[in-house]
């Protein structure tokens, strides 16, 4: 509120997305003016999934507000973005390689841009997107306010602060130690050729109606997938390989109960918000500490009780 810059360490589930959506809001309302669209506030996410459900915040919570927004993600027709963009709009939702992509073909005009949001960084790090956010972050207003979350304050990330953020508050919401608080870890020690056995069993003794279980690859996605499947148990799956709209298509069935397991990757699962998921496990072990934050920070949101 205060226009400061901000690095915020934040655990999926503790109301991130509201703590900046709605700040946004307020600020343009107060400034922005029917005949006069311009876009004044950007937000980057790693993921499509996670584009459209900071776009549903603002629509949800601004609609009473003459105030417009669009997203630019990939899996959608350039010509579709362009359109909306056309009609004017206050802010923009927007994945990395997209707005770069509407950058380089003088698309859009990012000038008056002095609100800036990066969230999940960390990811949009790891997958590559170093030097897109540097570019779009050059494209911006140079007197801006820039946003920054991650799960975890990592090196890369403090490094992509100090080059870009001038005296930022740091803002930590929560650590790793509060995932105990309301998640409950179990560890099974199994064969690795009976862990796709010892999930089923699982599946079955606990009872589980929404499982979200995360691979390392996506051939061990593939294969747990399958084998789930045979033992009759309704199985889904989204990874990279997977279209758009399957990877809506799967989530929308484990939100609504009509499939038991979401078979993900890392990547493929950021961004999915389920408020009561109950279950998660960890069919391979992630290779990085961040990851396992992540994949967990699926459940426990908005401190309902969960086990992984």
């Amino acid at each position: 509120m205060k226009g400061l810059d901000i690095i915020g360490a934040s655990k999926s589930g503790t109301g991130k997305t509201i703590a900046y959506t709605l700040p946004i809001l307020n600020k343009l309302q107060k400034i922005v003016k029917e005949e006069n669209k311009v876009i004044r506030a950007l937000v980057v996410v790693p993921t499509i999934e996670l584009c459209d459900q900071v776009t549903r915040t603002f629509t949800s919570h601004g609609k009473h507000l003459n105030l417009k927004v669009a997203k630019i993600q990939g899996g959608t027709p350039k010509s579709i973005q362009l359109e909306r963009l056309k009609k004017g709009t206050d802010i923009i939702v927007a994945t990395p390689g997209r707005l770069q992509d509407f950058i380089n073909d003088k698309k859009i005009n990012l000038e008056n841009v002095n609100t800036i949001v990066l969230d999940e960084a960390d990811t949009m790090l790891e997958l590559g997107f170093r030097n897109e956010i540097k570019s779009i972050l050059n494209t911006c207003a140079k007197q801006r306010q820039i946003m920054l979350f991650s799960a975890t304050i990592s090196q890369n990330i403090k490094r992509l602060g100090k080059e870009f953020l001038r005296e930022p508050a740091i803002v930590e919401v929560s650590n790793r130690r509060d995932l105990v608080n309301v998640i409950t870890h179990r560890a099974y020690k199994v064969d690795k050729k009976r862990k796709e056995e010892l999930v089923a069993k699982l599946v079955n003794d606990f009872g589980m109606k929404q499982l979200l279980l995360f691979t390392n690859t996506k051939d061990s996605a593939n294969k747990i997938f399958e084998y789930l499947k045979s033992q009759k148990i309704h199985t889904t799956i989204i990874h990279g390989d997977r279209t758009r709209g399957e990877r809506a298509k799967a989530l929308s069935l484990l939100k609504a109960e009509k499939t038991q397991v979401l078979v993900a990757t890392d990547i493929a699962a950021r961004g999915v918000d389920i408020q009561e998921l109950p279950f998660v496990i960890n069919f391979d072990i992630p290779e990085k500490t961040d990851s396992y934050t992540h994949r967990v920070g699926r459940t426990g949101r908005a401190n309902h009780k969960g086990m992984v």
